[in-house]
Parts: structure tokens; C-alpha cells; sequence
């Protein structure tokens, strides 16, 4: 078996030769994608090593289009076969596929001068996730967990402490004339620890921190003593009673909703009348202090790339502002059914068509404090957990279980459990009365915490 790279290799090579070798065998456009990473996972329960893996992956997947009287027949293959028989049957594959499958007048590349890849540094790769040994990697871990069964006599077990890096490099090349490849890092802290409560219930949380460097991580103490006062408040917990009343959602639950602005403005949702956003671009559909961005541009995001899944550069995209909706999420196909321009928001594995994904999608910051916001409400529901996937794109209707802390006269009072919350997200949205100042990115969607008026909690 012939070999077509070693460890000095030049993927980005690799990935045009394949491009090459598609078009010469009949393709009339080819893209090819390769990705090549590492990743490390270490779990400590009650102080000892439960889980211990390292690996390593590279794979590379192509797609070609074959020109037809009625737009162009589209397929792809995948392969971790880097020999050179492999990428000769990856080649035939593809091609084979594309002959049988049906014209599609909307497939294509994007025109060549759209493709492009932002300029300098993001921030996007740090060597020093994987500079600790792998004894100070699993300490990490054990040091997050013990700091939370010290936290509290209450704290009698744990789920575990956890340490994750992993690297990564992608390369995407297509027959449009674009080659182009970045490396991407990421690590993180958490831990679960499970407290017993007077009537001898468990209750379990977490907490944990993510960085692109280890060097931005927060210390696995501070982890640990987070997730024990998560846990510990939601002890003894009660039922209440069905009403209607104010929600308060903390930051890490309120992303959910900002979520499901993206979710609503894709493209793939809107062209097949999925989405209750379908034929509202222009028009009020949220608070008028609302105003979600999609920025795949942010300098160390963790949506951040320098080009999306086919290689157009990564933009920062409007999708609500001031309660109206600006834009939606497109890639070149989606764009092209509704009669629009990509977004840059193109998203894909190896194989298979673009889908549309996401930047760093995040609702800007208001100016009350989260404590401001509380003190707000006479009597309501801070929201820390949701349950349960009830949300109906479609139209609208959401119901989840959930569970947080009872608000009585603006204070934390006592943890309530077992209760639904309910309502719809087209009146949810409108009705986002308080935005706080709180906004951290945790991840690749963000929001500070949100009051929501409207919404009914089914309980006893």
C-alpha cells in the first residue's frame, strides 16, 4: 500500500491534489476538507482515576458536483484512508454517487471571488493545553473534586472531577481557486458533586470552566467550591403551586433561549416554513432591548474561524436588533432558495452538504445587575436548571421541566423542584422585560441573565 503522506506532509498539498484528481476524473466542482486532532479526557471520582483516555483522529472527506442539465448532482465520501488507494477510492466513490443522484438546480459553489479567509491571529491556538504532564492533568481533576467535598459535611459523594483538552487542524480546498487551514485548542475543568439533604434526598450540580488556554482557565479550586454551593442550594427543595409569575434566567439557562433566536433565523429552517421566524425579516419579533448578533470574527471565540464550512470569510451577522429581525443564517445553498447572499455561516463534517452553524451567537449586555434585576421581582422564579427538549420550532410553544430558587419581595428564598414552565417563544421574546450586565462566554452561545414575564410554572 502506497502512502501519499508521512508526518511532514503538507496537508494543505494533500487537499488540492484531491481537488485535482476529482476534477480530471469528471467532477465539475470538488471540495475537500481534512481535519486531523488529538484530544485528552481524565476522570477522578472520589479522588481516584475512573477514566483515563487519550487518542488521536485525521480524516478527510470529499465532495464533488457534477454539472447537469438542470443544476448539478451532488454527492461526498469520507475516508481515514490517507493511502493512495484510499484517496483513488475516495475519488471514484464520490464520482460514482454524483452519477445516480438527482439535479438540483440550487447546488453549486459559491462565485470564486466570494471565497476568502480573515487576516492575523484569532487566538484561536494554544500549545500549553497540552504542556502539563499527564500525572498534573489528572491533579487538576482530583484538585476540583476535592474541593467541593470539602466545601460542606453535606457533600457525602460526587459524580467526579474531570480534565478535557484537545487540539485541532482543518484544511478545506476547493476547485474555486480557495486553500485554507487554521489549528484550533481548547480545556477544561469540571466537577459534579452529589450533597445528601435532611430528609436523606441527593441532589447533584456542576460547575466548570473552558478556556483556549489552559493559562485562562479558573483554578480547579474555584471550580469545585462553585459547584458545591450549586449543589448545596438546591437541597430540600419544594413544589409550588400552578401560577403565573416573572422567570429570572440565569446566564447558562438564558443562552438556551438566545439559542433558539439562532435556531429560528437558519436558513435551512426558514426556506422549508420550519421556523416561526419564516416571512418576518424586517418586522418586530422580540423586545425592543433585544439584540442577538452572530460574530464568528470575535479574537479567542469559541465560534471564532477565520472561513466557514466553504470557505467564505467569517462575518459578523445582526440577527435581531433592537427587537427586530435583521437577518438570517444562511450558507450559499440556503441563500440561494430564498433569493439571498451567505451569511458565512456554512457548517459541515467531512462528508454531506453544508448545514448552517453558528459564530458566537450572544444577546448584548444590558446596564441592571443580576441582583438588580431580582430585586425587581416580588414573587417569582429564578430558573437554574431546564429539563427536557418541549420546544416547538415550528410554532413557537415551549414547556420544560425546570427547577431553581423561589424569589419572594427581590430575595433567593428556597429551591423549588418537579415544576413545568411554559409559554411561547414568539411572546417570550416580546416579552423580555430586564436584561443584565452579566455576560460571560462559557461557550459559543452567551447571554446574560434575562426577566421574562408571561409565563405560566405548572406545579401542584
Amino acid at each position: 500500500m502506497t502512502t501519499l503522506i508521512d508526518s511532514k506532509t503538507d496537508l494543505k498539498q494533500l487537499a488540492a491534489h484531491i481537488v485535482e484528481k476529482a476534477v480530471k476524473a469528471g467532477a465539475s466542482d470538488a471540495e475537500v476538507t481534512i481535519r486531523e486532532g488529538d484530544e485528552f479526557s481524565t476522570l477522578v471520582r472520589m479522588g481516584e482515576v475512573e477514566t483515563l483516555k487519550e487518542s488521536g483522529s485525521r480524516g478527510m472527506g470529499l465532495r464533488v458536483l457534477m454539472a447537469a442539465d438542470n443544476g448539478y448532482r451532488v454527492a461526498s465520501t469520507s475516508s481515514s484512508d490517507f493511502s493512495t488507494e484510499g484517496v483513488e477510492h475516495l475519488v471514484k466513490g464520490a464520482l460514482s454517487l454524483a452519477r445516480v443522484t438527482s439535479e438540483d438546480p440550487f447546488a453549486g459553489l459559491a462565485e470564486a471571488g466570494e471565497f476568502g479567509s480573515l487576516p492575523g491571529d484569532l487566538q484561536l491556538y494554544h500549545e500549553d493545553v497540552y504542556s502539563l504532564p499527564t500525572a498534573e492533568r489528572i491533579d487538576y481533576a482530583r484538585r476540583a473534586e476535592a474541593a467541593a467535598l470539602s466545601a460542606d459535611t453535606r457533600i457525602t459523594n460526587s459524580a467526579g472531577g474531570s480534565f478535557d483538552a484537545s487540539t485541532g487542524r482543518k484544511i478545506f480546498a476547493n476547485s474555486r481557486g480557495f486553500t485554507g487551514e487554521y489549528q484550533a485548542s481548547s480545556c477544561s475543568v469540571s466537577c459534579s458533586p452529589i450533597a445528601l439533604g435532611k430528609s436523606g434526598e441527593m441532589q447533584r450540580d456542576y460547575w466548570y470552566t473552558y478556556a483556549r488556554s489552559l493559562a485562562r482557565l479558573a483554578s480547579p479550586e474555584s471550580v469545585g467550591i462553585e459547584a458545591a454551593r450549586r449543589t448545596l442550594r438546591r437541597l430540600d427543595g419544594r413544589r409550588v403551586k400552578t401560577q403565573q409569575v416573572p422567570l429570572v434566567f440565569a446566564p447558562e439557562i438564558a443562552r438556551s433561549l438566545i439559542g433558539a433566536i439562532f435556531d429560528a433565523a437558519s436558513g435551512d429552517s426558514i426556506y422549508r416554513g420550519a421556523s416561526f421566524f419564516t416571512g418576518k425579516l424586517g418586522e418586530q419579533v422580540a423586545a425592543e432591548a433585544i439584540t442577538v448578533i452572530d460574530d464568528g470574527t470575535m479574537v479567542g471565540g469559541f465560534g471564532t474561524s477565520p472561513f466557514d464550512g466553504e470557505g467564505l470569510p467569517s462575518r459578523r451577522t445582526v440577527i435581531v436588533e433592537r427587537g427586530v429581525l435583521s437577518n438570517y443564517l444562511l450558507n450559499t445553498y440556503t441563500g440561494r432558495k430564498l433569493g439571498m447572499k451567505s451569511t458565512g455561516n456554512a457548517s459541515r463534517g467531512l462528508a454531506g452538504n453544508p448545514g448552517t452553524g453558528a459564530g458566537n451567537v450572544y444577546l448584548a449586555a444590558g446596564e441592571q445587575t443580576p441582583e438588580e434585576i431580582l430585586r425587581s421581582v416580588s414573587s417569582g422564579l429564578y430558573v437554574t436548571e431546564l429539563i427536557g427538549q418541549g420546544v416547538n420550532m415550528v410554532t413557537g410553544d415551549y414547556s420544560r421541566g425546570a427547577s431553581g430558587l423561589w424569589i419572594e419581595n427581590g430575595e433567593l428564598t428556597y429551591p423549588v423542584q418537579e415544576i413545568t414552565i411554559a409559554g411561547n417563544l414568539k411572546e417570550m421574546f416580546r416579552n423580555i422585560t430586564s436584561i443584565g450586565n452579566d455576560l460571560v462566554f462559557r461557550g459559543s452561545v452567551a447571554s446574560p441573565t434575562l426577566r421574562v414575564d408571561g409565563m405560566t410554572i405548572a406545579g401542584e
